[in-house]
């Protein structure tokens, strides 16, 4: 049995913190990653190295580490560094496409290997960041078991 993600955006940490595990996606407002809500495996850990060693050209090694907003029994909650959404606001098709081969090229790493699939995941990331960014939301991710 593997943990289970689901990303969603929040005005601030307080009420990220309050996001129930049976929160529906019309509750989150509409920031959530993905239509109508994207439950994943891909960690957030993972989300950002993609996009900042990617796009950005950061070594692994320099990635942000995640914010624990909250550690419940039966879940947490974490923030993501703005820094992983708000470099795919300004991209194009280009750039989308040479992050997500460079991504593929990683050797021992989690996540997808496929170039197209990392090519349509920092897609729905980049729609996801213009979205937070329209609602003055900041990233965060629900995780549980």
């Amino acid at each position: 049995m593997g943990v289970t993600y689901k990303y969603f955006g929040a005005p601030n940490g307080a009420t990220a913190a309050r996001v129930p595990i049976s929160m529906r996606p019309e509750e989150l407002g509409g920031d959530e990653l993905g239509m109508g809500g994207m439950f994943t495996r891909i960690k957030p850990e993972t989300v950002a190295a993609m996009v900042l060693t990617g796009i950005e050209g950061i070594p692994l090694h320099k990635v942000p580490p995640l914010e624990l907003v909250v550690l419940h029994p039966d879940y947490a909650v974490v923030k993501l560094p703005m820094t992983v959404v708000d470099p795919l606001r300004g991209i194009g098709e280009e750039s989308v496409g040479a992050a997500a081969f460079i991504w593929s090229t990683v050797p021992d790493r989690g996540g997808p290997r496929d170039a197209f699939e990392v090519y349509q995941l920092l897609h729905e990331w980049q729609d996801f960041s213009h979205r937070l960014h329209e609602a003055g939301h900041q990233p965060y991710c629900l995780v549980w078991p």
